[in-house]
């Protein structure tokens, strides 16, 4: 990413935002590709292989969640989706289908262009992560061993219960995605049952209260209210 642009592919029938969006790309440092139907960004993902996609969801053919399933089929390409929907199930069925980050309409271009500098972060580190295939995620001060199953936090070893463990694992191998409540109750329990969420809600407090310094304002877990969980980026 450090020898060359991002390029950046943006998936919007509405013209006034599209020129919005790919101006303030190319303002900076951002190649920009355009798409306006979900076929066509299907066809633009596959041939121009971007770094980042940004995917209205209501295109004129197909709904965007549809693209981010078929897109997900053969790439993890980063999808930050910016739709006018705003109710949490829409923002629960693009994250789970896909999506690795959603922004509602309207919106700031700085608020834009963050998203899109925290995806370039998560996309540096995995590409470290894959280089050296490392065995140990650290964060500011937080440091998880995965070989030997530990977790410090300024050099402090914390103890975690094994639930504990496998959210702030879970976490940290997606850090800057946005997990859905379904996503980490699939992943960690194996399935969703009834009061699981309550159970989430539980262990997740209790987690927090061994890593964050001031758990009302966390530091490294962002909840998304009705949504789900992101892990930060420090």
């Amino acid at each position: 990413m450090a020898n060359r642009k991002t390029t950046v592919l943006v998936v919007e029938d509405d013209i006034a935002v599209r020129n919005l969006v790919t101006t303030a790309l190319g303002s900076h440092g951002y190649d920009r590709l355009t798409a306006v139907t979900g076929e066509e960004a299907v066809r633009a993902i596959a041939a121009s292989l971007p770094d980042i996609v940004l995917l209205d969801l209501g295109l004129p053919d197909i709904d965007g969640v549809d693209v981010i399933r078929k897109v997900r089929t053969w790439t993890q390409v980063p999808i930050i989706v910016i739709s006018a929907r705003v109710e949490d199930t829409d923002k629960i069925d693009a994250l789970d289908a896909g999506a690795d980050d959603y922004l509602s309409k309207p919106f700031s271009v700085g608020e834009l262009l963050a998203r899109i500098r925290t995806t370039e972060r998560h996309l540096s580190y995995m590409a470290r992560e894959e280089r050296t295939e490392a065995s140990a995620f650290t964060n500011g001060g937080l440091c998880i061993d995965f070989l030997a199953g530990t977790v410090s936090l300024d050099g402090t070893e914390l103890h975690l219960t094994p639930i504990e463990y496998k959210l702030l694992c879970l976490l940290a191998r997606n850090v800057g995605r946005v997990l859905t409540h379904q996503f980490i109750l699939r992943e960690v329990w194996g399935g969703a049952q009834e009061g699981d969420l309550a159970s989430l809600r539980v262990f997740m407090g209790t987690l927090r209260k061994k890593i964050e310094a001031d758990p009302s304002h966390p530091r490294y877990i962002q909840t998304h209210v009705g949504v789900g969980y992101r892990m930060i980026r420090v």
